[in-house]
């Protein structure tokens, strides 16, 4: 296969490549479009993850890996279907072996991956590969990462370059939202809640952000998450510099653009922050903020930084229900528990949200008290628990007012 150059066969870890090229590259190669290819080797492996999970991010993964193979072996995909059985076991293995120099994890990803496009191209039951896989050493990790603490995470907001970062940080540490995630979020996800004032933003989270970004909703699993109250602030002083800027938003724009100053004004709004971008904007932050380790904090562990704040006591001094927690990040609860959450009332998930400790000050924690006994105390009413405590705040004031005029 002349598109191949021999110095690329031999370093399939040379992924430094642009992601967007590399997509394209190996998407050109195999004549894909959505989940069909003109390669019929393809196709067979595309229908299997079509079936089975259907996800976007795991099939350019596995196009990925497809391709980088190719380039190993110097084959096209339907010439790799016709190898004898021992043949593809020598050479799969030859191409993991040289991924240990990434990772054990990364060379068991490769091996499974390849497997599946051998078996549903003729290499099932007896004639399965049988490919050597690789230890991977305990909390073994490729780069090293560093958890901010609450006030750390606090600084990094602070010396954050915009009010763009600010809010992107605070909602990354408050929501637990993964990378991906947090970009695909739209404005008319959250337009409603920001319009109504509310203190606790919802963000959901599902399937279909995956036409975005293809990682925005792992595992297809749909949940939803909330904001803190700084975060909260922080997005709306956000959204108000932003429409001064720009002019009023839509529905279907980026929650967060990347204003980025090369393309013309009118379009920055519906530009997406790259996975890059964002990573950037998080090391720059913790580098301002005095992070000694700041390299190594990128937005995942925002997220375990979140994870840290859902084992922690609560404003009341009790702990968040396991089940809770787990919904919180995302995750399918064990077994059967997963169909029995329930997960749609909204205003008691918010409720219990509000207990978190994210308060800088204990000032704040104490008022997240009040609030969240006044929320529980109309919980199955529609009265709001804000403006209720906004009439007792203004009759203790008036109060107050009539108090003095008769001292006096």
């Amino acid at each position: 296969m002349d598109r191949h150059k021999k110095s690329d066969i031999n370093v399939p870890h040379g992924f430094s490549v642009n992601k967007a090229n590399r997509q394209s590259q190996h998407y050109r190669f195999f004549t894909v479009k959505e989940w069909n290819s003109d390669s019929p080797r393809v196709n067979n492996l595309l229908m299997h993850l079509m079936r089975k999970s259907k996800s976007e991010g795991s099939r350019r993964l596995y196009l990925w890996h497809l391709d980088k193979f190719c380039q190993y072996v110097d084959k096209d995909p339907n010439e790799l279907a016709r190898f004898r059985r021992d043949k593809a076991e020598r050479l799969v293995q030859g191409y993991a072996d040289l991924l240990m120099k990434v990772s054990p994890r990364y060379s068991n990803l490769a091996v499974t991956i390849l497997k599946a496009f051998f078996k549903v191209n003729g290499f099932a039951r007896g004639r399965e590969l049988e490919i050597e896989t690789y230890h991977n050493p305990p909390r073994f990790r490729i780069t090293p990462e560093y958890i901010p603490t609450k006030g750390e995470v606090y600084k990094m907001a602070d010396s954050s370059s915009s009010l763009r970062d600010r809010a992107m940080i605070l909602i990354l540490f408050s929501s637990g939202l993964r990378n991906s995630t947090l970009r695909a979020i739209l404005y008319g996800d959250v337009a409603e809640e920001v319009k109504a004032n509310r203190s606790n933003i919802m963000l959901p989270v599902y399937t279909e952000m995956k036409k975005i970004d293809p990682g925005a909703c792992k595992g297809n699993i749909p949940y939803y998450s909330f904001t803190c109250d700084e975060a909260t602030q922080a997005l709306q002083l956000y959204l108000k510099e932003r429409i001064d800027k720009y002019g009023e938003m839509e529905n279907s724009q980026p929650l967060f653009c990347s204003g980025y100053n090369q393309i013309k004004k009118g379009d920055r709004q519906n530009k997406l922050l790259s996975q890059r971008q964002l990573e950037t904007i998080i090391k720059s932050a913790a580098k301002k903020a005095g992070i000694i380790n700041w390299e190594y904090v990128h937005p995942h562990c925002l997220r375990k930084a979140f994870e840290t704040v859902l084992h922690s006591p609560l404003i009341d001094g009790s702990n968040l229900d396991v089940k809770v927690q787990e919904f919180f990040m995302g995750h399918i609860l064990p077994g059967s528990q997963d169909y029995y959450f329930d997960r749609s009332k909204t205003e008691r998930m918010r409720m219990i949200y509000s207990k978190l400790r994210f308060g800088r000050t204990n000032v704040e924690n104490k008022f997240n008290v009040l609030r969240a006994a006044v929320a529980r105390a109309f919980e199955d009413t529609d009265i709001d628990p804000e403006h209720v405590i906004e009439e007792y705040v203004q009759a203790k004031h008036c109060s107050s007012s009539y108090q003095d005029n008769l001292a006096r």
